[in-house]
């Protein structure tokens, strides 16, 4: 019988032949990458800030600037279109998305949210390049507002580490 771990649920750490367990993690840093940021113009007012917040994470992490593109598309639903073409010409390890969707008084909202999501999820599926979401679906213009560099910090800079965390890790684990 397998050893169990000390809260019964589940094997033991390390394999059954006593290997420590090998925890694998991408770093935070962007050297040597090349980083697309496809960026919708709708919502400038959000976005720009969410692209600040993006760019200045890039920054950060060590990235060179002429490792990034930026592509600007009309509104977030063109942004998985851009996306794909992006993701299959071979001139990015990885790529940000950034937009801003708010809800109104109609369901416009719900299909644009369901269907940006869903295509950039399927594009990194189907291409092995990784997608992160910056994209806001949010509820109000103030819920954008503190999610695009106010109280609930940027997500466009939350949208950067995530994809170059991956990419080191896909790297460095060799998935």
């Amino acid at each position: 019988m397998p050893a169990r771990a000390a809260d019964g649920r589940g094997p033991a750490a390390g394999s059954e032949r006593g290997e420590p367990m090998k925890i694998h993690e991408g770093k935070l840093q962007a050297k040597g990458h090349k980083i697309g940021l496809v960026v919708s113009r709708f919502n400038s007012f959000l976005v720009d800030k969410l692209l600040d917040g993006a760019l200045d994470a890039l920054k950060k992490l060590g990235a060179d600037e002429a490792d990034i593109s930026v592509y600007k598309v009309p509104g977030s639903f063109e942004t998985p279109f851009a996306v794909k073409k992006l993701a299959v010409s071979g001139r990015v390890d990885g790529i940000v998305c950034l937009g801003a969707l708010i809800r109104g008084e109609t369901p416009h909202f719900d299909f644009l949210a369901a269907e940006v999501t869903k295509g950039l999820a399927q594009i990194a599926m189907e291409t092995g390049v990784p997608v992160t979401m910056g994209v806001l679906t949010v509820d109000s213009i103030e819920q954008g507002i503190a999610r695009s560099g106010t109280k609930s910090g940027n997500k466009g800079y939350d949208a950067v580490c995530s994809l170059v965390e991956v990419l080191n890790l896909m790297k460095e684990s060799k998935l």
